[in-house]
């Protein structure tokens, strides 16, 4: 059913990781100049990682279980990102002056609320249907 609320959380987790990201900047370097995803190999893998992730699980949804274990997989992976983003904002050269930290470093957090919002969905609909079989 893919008129489900979960499916819109899903696709904008999607729509975060994988399309909005190469649009916004990650951080400025030393000369000024914005660094985005596609100059930054492991913050790509794991943002294409997390896009493909959310959009099979939309379509997993006569597998509800599998649907929210993905769920769950895909908010460890966003998780792991903003460490790998915590620990680069640490370590940046530069850092005793003013730096510009970009909007693409907080991606992963909004993506984070939309894959918890979706499995809340989720697992409101499989304790709707277990409901449901105690009945019959």
């Amino acid at each position: 059913m893919l008129q489900r609320i979960q499916t819109v959380y899903l696709f904008i987790a999607f729509l975060l990781s994988g399309v909005l990201i190469f649009f916004v900047s990650l951080w400025s370097n030393e000369a000024g100049q914005p660094v985005y995803v596609e100059d930054v190999l492991l913050a790509l893998v794991l943002f294409v990682g997390s896009a493909v992730l959310s959009l099979v699980t939309i379509f997993l949804f006569k597998n509800r279980k599998l649907q929210f274990v993905l769920g769950r997989v895909n908010i460890l992976l966003n998780f792991i990102l903003l460490g790998v983003f915590v620990y680069w904002s640490l370590t940046l050269p530069g850092e005793m002056n003013i730096s510009e930290k970009g909007i693409g470093m907080f991606v992963p957090v909004l993506s984070i609320v939309f894959l918890v919002l979706a499995n809340k969905a989720i697992k409101k609909d499989e304790d709707l249907v277990k409901s449901a079989d105690r009945f019959r």
